[in-house]
């Protein structure tokens, strides 16, 4: 077959493709996203790395020892209980977040296990890899390394060494001679994805692959790769902060509401056993319009520090700021408080912050925004052993919220005396003994509490 070229647009964004360019994409409703790319015509087909059987279901076996624990608890939590084998792993987060860094660490323990783990870059060379594991640790020589993009060679390496876990960093720098497209560019990084998740089904082989996402778009992200691969995490946090969020986006094997908390020290990514008490840390006594509240993140209750400052507006149109929280909820509870509780808010100023930068939309903080609001505009500190949680209605009501026991539990044992909550979910947390528990069916019975 005679095979031409001929010029495509493809959506960075999205992977959508169009014959002639558009200002939106149709699928994502992006805008600007769509760039030129040259491909040759005709149909391509990949060599099949091994060859398959037609089985019943039944006679499918499935081990309990498939996963593979990496030695990192809060890694192992996001992906359901460990790496499963022969599955594909796309690790995703700005360039500086600690994708690298992660791997290079899971690399770390994986071969101190006396795991075959080989690493392959792209964009670092030997050295530089070098310089940053010795701030790590000790490495055995189970972890080798591979510098090269060319995916030809990289499919021929794997294929002889068939290692038990290769690390693609970073999936935009490598290319497929087959393709004509620079490296980075939609169509090398789709036929490069799928080439390595032919190599991870048919040699049985896990797969971490490293993408990088620009807020500009210019590189083609992580999004397009998304329906490919088995499992997406991504980084998230201000790289200039300590503290990174690990949050698994899709997973085919696991849950994926389960958050993974890291802290970045010199030596790598420490693990955060305790994210309550870690985002608790610093929480001013007796300060007016602060108050602890409870968000769950998959099964795990974490503790935060909901902040407000309500001040006389100097303007005609208050101010409204939210970070942290969605700012239209912030807007909406505000409203409440006017309307069910007479508050004149139209004429002040109002700042909401979950303290420690992280962000939070779960409806439960709810009751804890309101009373940080009230406690800030009355100029009246909340006790420091109180908790509150529950989603708030707009006819000012408390609403029941999922898991309390969990919830209830997480504040006890870090020494809160005082827990205000639904008073639907009271029943379901009577058994827990050392901690008060007040139940509210609106936000006045939980205002005139405290």
């Amino acid at each position: 077959m005679a095979k031409g070229k001929k010029s495509v647009f493809f959506c960075q964004n999205c992977g959508h493709e169009e014959k002639k360019w558009l200002g939106q994409c149709p699928m994502c409703k992006e805008w600007n996203t769509f760039v030129e790319e040259t491909v040759s015509e005709g149909v391509r087909f990949s060599k099949a790395v091994s060859h398959a059987e037609v089985v019943t279901l039944s006679s499918v076996k499935t081990d309990s020892e498939e996963r593979t624990k990496t030695g990192i608890e809060e890694l192992d939590r996001v992906l359901g209980g460990g790496i499963v084998q022969g599955s594909l792993i796309l690790v995703g987060g700005d360039p500086g977040i600690g994708k690298s860094t992660l791997l290079l660490q899971v690399c770390q323990k994986l071969s101190q296990k006396r795991h075959q783990v080989l690493y392959i870059s792209g964009e670092e060379s030997l050295k530089q890899i070098k310089l940053r594991a010795m701030r790590m640790g000790e490495f055995t020589d189970e972890l080798t390394l591979f510098c090269e993009t060319n995916l030809n060679t990289i499919r021929g390496v794997i294929e002889k060494r068939k290692p038990e876990m290769v690390i693609i960093d970073s999936i935009q720098t490598m290319y497929n001679e087959d393709v004509t497209s620079a490296p980075g560019s939609v169509s090398q990084v789709r036929e490069s994805t799928n080439v390595l998740m032919q190599l991870a089904k048919g040699l049985n082989i896990s797969i971490f692959i490293v993408g990088h996402v620009t807020k500009e778009g210019t590189v083609a992200g992580p999004r397009v790769l998304e329906h490919m691969v088995d499992t997406v995490l991504y980084f998230e946090g201000d790289r200039h902060a300590s503290y990174r969020i690990l949050r698994g986006v899709k997973n085919r094997f696991g849950s994926t509401n389960e958050i993974g908390v890291f802290e970045m020290r010199q030596t790598g990514l420490e693990e955060v056993k305790n994210p309550s008490e870690f985002m608790l840390n610093g929480k001013p006594e007796g300060a007016s319009g602060s108050v602890v509240a409870c968000s769950m993140e998959g099964t795990r209750p974490i503790l935060l520090e909901i902040q407000a400052l309500v001040c006389q507006s100097g303007f005609g149109m208050p101010r409204r700021t939210a970070a942290g929280t969605d700012y239209n909820r912030v807007n909406l509870l505000m409203a409440v408080l006017e309307k069910r509780m007479g508050l004149p808010l139209f004429n002040y100023d109002a700042y909401v912050n979950i303290a420690g930068g992280i962000k939070m939309n779960e409806p439960a903080i709810d009751l804890g925004i309101i009373l940080a609001i009230v406690s800030s505009y009355k100029n009246k500190p909340i006790g420091d052993q109180v908790i509150a949680f529950g989603e708030v209605g707009l006819s000012g009501e408390v609403r029941a919220v999922s898991m309390p026991e969990q919830r209830v539990s997480e504040a006890k044992k870090l020494g809160f005396q005082t827990c205000i909550l639904p008073a639907v979910s009271v029943e379901a947390v009577k058994n827990i003994k050392g901690i008060e528990i007040v139940g509210v069916k609106s936000i006045n019975e939980a205002v005139q509490f405290i």
